[in-house]
């Protein structure tokens, strides 16, 4: 087969549009059947993806463009799915880097880039969104030649081609003056500045493990590029393993791309990107490779784990009555089926037979990976997120992060005062013509843990938030932790409108009437700084008097909505965050209750 190919990627910060733009090109790319029905985001398959209208996994798709076949990879935006980032642009010879024409570059796209640029490769730029009101084109590309500059570009990469659109619209053109039409200008430009892969079709086979997918019927499916040689169905292989063994295996299926669905294939050779199962033990990062001459790839290196927490086996009073996994062997055994897939994870043994030590790439690669488990039907409970800390040159350092605030200007002031007394350092401050401030700081990761609520209360839910993995630095020393207390439940039982309703002066709540409690849950934030216990199960005295005022509506404040991620920012050094199928808990330690 001697298709000509193209390999790209397609990189930039989360919500500028990489997923939207895809959509547009495999729409007029004519893979989709007339008639056929197209959801939008096709390429964000996953449910969590669509929820959260994030991209969590690196995917890969293919059109035809005239005679070329184009191998499009979808990228993840944020930091903490890095990983995934890391290794696909192993796979290409070019990328697409989208800006968004209002926001210009974006932390993420900073940490995305940098990566594209170490590799080598040259970005086309592509300014998205240009039909929206108060977006800046000619802005956007000014900022993102400083970008490249700043991360230390080559000539020949600063020279960048760069092209206007529309992904939502479905369409780019080289000028802004150009009519708008069709996608035709982002294909023609991927054709004449990506170059074709490297590769020698007549030199032995080596094809590099890049992302790992399962089918129930095939096994273990390896993604990945051929760098040189052909490979052929139902041929012998060998796998390099990352200690340097040697296992020999059948390719007992080879498959392509074509648009979203995977093509059955007789041969593929050096360029194309395929998937291959017969290898039931390859991980990412190996090399595939004839059986007579077994040549290695480079391993790939990834970006080493900033956050971890500890994974609990759910030992509290309702444990086993909403999840059907819940044994410490069950957790264990999806904790280390998910290192597997995901490269970035960590996952250690402790002392203890029911506590796992998971580290990850920050809050949300965490995050997705619980609520994950907990749809699948675990019952767990995870401990507080704690920074990893190193040494370099004999001194302990913690990671610090690159943040970004977009906020109204009201919320400046408080927070930049919260952000200090969090060991933030404010690197620039730009105010904006639309009433709205752009804050940029360096901070400890630690200090951002348990920010975003607060973050979002100051900004009266009018901020946005960004934050990328800068470098390791020494310690910035204590930073002041919550500031307020919790109320606790001293018995079990069901919580009460009347045992609320006179607690009510004691703090806000996190349940409402009716939620079955136990001793230890947390119910709610105290307004001091201690923690209370009380009685939220306490029932009203009935006695054969009317009472006067009855018909009186009394209310009870709306419960505080205590979600995933929030819960797992709030809770303290000495409290869990029980995790069911059905409930998301918060509850003291249960050696903290016994002395308490």
């Amino acid at each position: 087969m001697t298709l000509p190919i193209r390999n790209v990627a397609i990189i930039a910060h989360v919500d500028h549009g990489k997923t939207t733009l895809v959509d547009a090109l495999l729409k007029q790319s004519g893979i989709f059947r007339e008639g056929e029905d197209v959801p939008d985001c096709v390429m964000d398959s996953n449910t969590l993806e669509r929820e959260r209208g994030i991209t969590i996994l690196a995917k890969n798709t293919a059109v035809k463009y005239g005679e070329t076949l184009i191998n499009i990879v979808d990228t993840p935006g944020h930091a903490d799915f890095g990983g995934e980032v890391e290794r696909v642009l192993g796979m290409v010879d070019g990328c697409i880097l989208i800006v968004d024409a209002n926001e210009g570059p974006m932390p993420q796209t900073r940490f995305v880039l940098k990566k594209a640029l170490e590799k080598g490769l040259r970005p086309i730029v592509v300014v998205n969104k240009i039909d929206r009101p108060q977006a800046e084109p000619h802005s956007a590309i000014d900022k993102v030649l400083d970008l490249f500059l700043e991360l230390g570009a080559d000539d020949d990469q600063c020279d960048f081609p760069y092209l206007f659109a529309s992904g939502l619209t479905g369409f780019a053109k080289e000028q802004l003056e150009d009519e708008s039409q069709d996608m035709k200008p982002l294909f023609e430009a991927i054709l004449r500045h990506v170059p074709p892969p490297v590769g020698d079709v007549n030199k032995p086979l080596q094809l590099q493990v890049t992302t790992l997918d399962y089918s129930e019927y095939l096994g273990r499916i390896v993604i990945g590029r051929i760098h040189n040689g052909t490979i052929r169905m139902g041929q012998q292989a060998a796998l390099v393993t990352e200690n340097g063994t040697i296992v020999k295996s059948k390719i007992s299926k080879l498959m392509g791309f074509e648009g979203l669905k995977r093509v059955e294939m007789e041969e593929a050779s050096a360029g194309f990107i395929v998937a291959v199962a017969g290898f039931a033990d390859a991980n990412i990062g190996e090399t595939i490779t004839d059986p007579n001459e077994p040549q290695a790839l480079p391993l790939i290196k990834v970006d080493e784990p900033t956050l971890q927490m500890t994974f609990w086996v759910n030992d509290s009073p309702f444990a086993g009555q909403e999840g059907k996994l819940v044994t410490s062997r069950q957790v264990r055994d999806r904790l280390l089926r998910e290192l597997e897939t995901n490269v970035a994870l960590r996952v250690e043994e402790t002392d203890s037979p029911d506590k796992f030590l998971v580290s990850g790439r920050g809050e949300l690669h965490l995050g997705i990976l619980i609520e994950t488990m907990r749809r699948e039907g675990y019952e767990f409970q995870v401990s507080q997120p704690q920074v990893i800390y190193r040494e370099v040159n004999g001194q302990p350092c913690e990671p610090y992060e690159l943040l970004v605030l977009d906020i109204p200007e009201e919320a400046v002031g408080s927070c930049i005062e919260r952000l200090g007394q969090r060991k933030g350092e404010m690197q620039d401050m730009q105010v904006g013509a639309n009433g709205r401030t752009n804050l940029e700081f360096v901070i400890p990761a630690r200090g951002l843990i348990g920010f975003r609520g607060e973050f979002i209360r100051m900004s009266k839910g009018e901020g946005i938030m960004n934050h990328s993995f800068l470098e390791y630095r020494s310690l910035s020393g204590d930073i002041e932790a919550r500031n307020k207390g919790v109320l606790i439940s001293f018995e079990e039982g069901v919580a009460t409108f009347y045992a609320m309703k006179n607690a009510e002066d004691r703090g806000s709540f996190f349940i409402t009437p009716g939620t079955k409690v136990y001793r230890g849950m947390i119910v709610g934030e105290h307004n001091r700084p201690q923690d209370l216990e009380l009685n939220v199960c306490k029932t009203k005295q009935l006695t054969n008097h009317r009472a006067s005022g009855g018909e009186e509506l009394v209310q009870l404040q709306a419960p505080v909505d205590m979600s995933l991620e929030r819960a797992l920012e709030y809770i303290g050094q000495d409290e869990l965050v029980e995790v069911t199928p059905k409930s998301i808990r918060l509850r003291k330690m249960a050696k903290k209750l016994a002395k308490r």
